[in-house]
């Protein structure tokens, strides 16, 4: 008697230590294969010896696609275009990476014959929103796996100690410790901090102790004390060249990255009111 193929699910990868156990939770408990998938939208060095991470860990696949051109071209641009802030101050720089990442999940589950898309996002967060609105959009029957909500998997994994020996005991390889700071998430247009010391609503992000929070830009102390003055050049509506030099829209948003993370322009210390109702500061 023939056995039946393995149900094939692609799940959002990231290599942390959170999506390293969802890859082999799921793989156990579903009985699949997992195509790991992994997008980069500009987070660099943390892409680093991710194949083998990922093969270690069990993915009978690993897509590591370069989106940097198509996020600054197709969803940076006419998100800058419509002046789109989020209460006033979030620049949306998570926020609109994820529908990105969620199309083209969608697209590797089609060429992969795939039946669901998994993804890591907590219940608590706007992240599963984003996901699943657009796969809902792009492919509505393809089933969603939603870990975080699943009341079998969070008894399981109360909190990253427990994480972490399952990783132990799952020959899973991760650089973690039971305690972390705050989490992170990092792309083209924006690095964003929660959670963590973040909670205390009397901490001081700004306060020189925490000048290595910041990848992106140097404190003002530490910036030039001379201004640069930059040209921009527009052509409908938008940024097609900086200080005379033409660019794409990838190569705009890392110039003007560099130069502004030059003198200190872009922090941002905020409280956001999420989709469910929670406050969150980042």
């Amino acid at each position: 008697m023939k056995k039946s193929p393995k149900k094939k699910i692609v799940l959002a990868y990231s290599g942390g230590l959170d999506t390293s156990v969802l890859l082999s939770w799921i793989k156990e408990h579903h009985n699949a294969e997992i195509i790991a998938f992994c997008a980069n939208v500009g987070q660099e060095d943390e892409l680093d010896g991710l194949p083998a991470k990922a093969r270690k860990t069990g993915a009978a696949k690993l897509y590591v696609d370069d989106l940097q051109a198509e996020f600054a071209k197709d969803f940076i641009y006419p998100m800058l275009q419509a002046n789109a802030i989020y209460e006033g101050q979030y620049f949306l720089g998570t926020s609109i990476a994820r529908p990105l990442i969620a199309k083209r999940m969608v697209e590797i589950a089609r060429k992969e014959g795939a039946t669901a898309i998994a993804h890591g996002a907590t219940g608590k967060g706007n992240d599963q929103v984003r996901f699943e609105l657009t796969a809902a959009a792009l492919a509505p029957d393809l089933e969603i796996i939603a870990p975080w909500r699943d009341e079998t998997f969070r008894a399981e994994f109360p909190g990253r100690a427990e994480m972490i020996d399952y990783c132990a005991r799952h020959k899973i390889p991760v650089q973690a410790s039971a305690k972390k700071p705050y989490s992170s998430d990092r792309n083209l247009l924006h690095i964003s901090y929660e959670a963590g010391i973040l909670e205390d609503p009397w901490l001081d992000v700004f306060s020189p102790k925490h000048k290595d929070m910041f990848k992106l830009s140097v404190a003002p102390e530490d910036a030039p004390n001379k201004p640069e003055f930059v040209e921009l050049e527009y052509r409908t509506g938008d940024c097609v060249a900086v200080n005379g030099k033409k660019m794409n829209p990838l190569g705009v948003m890392r110039e003007l990255n560099r130069l502004g993370g030059m003198h200190g322009v872009g922090r941002v210390d905020m409280v956001e009111n999420r989709f469910v109702g929670m406050k969150s500061r980042g």
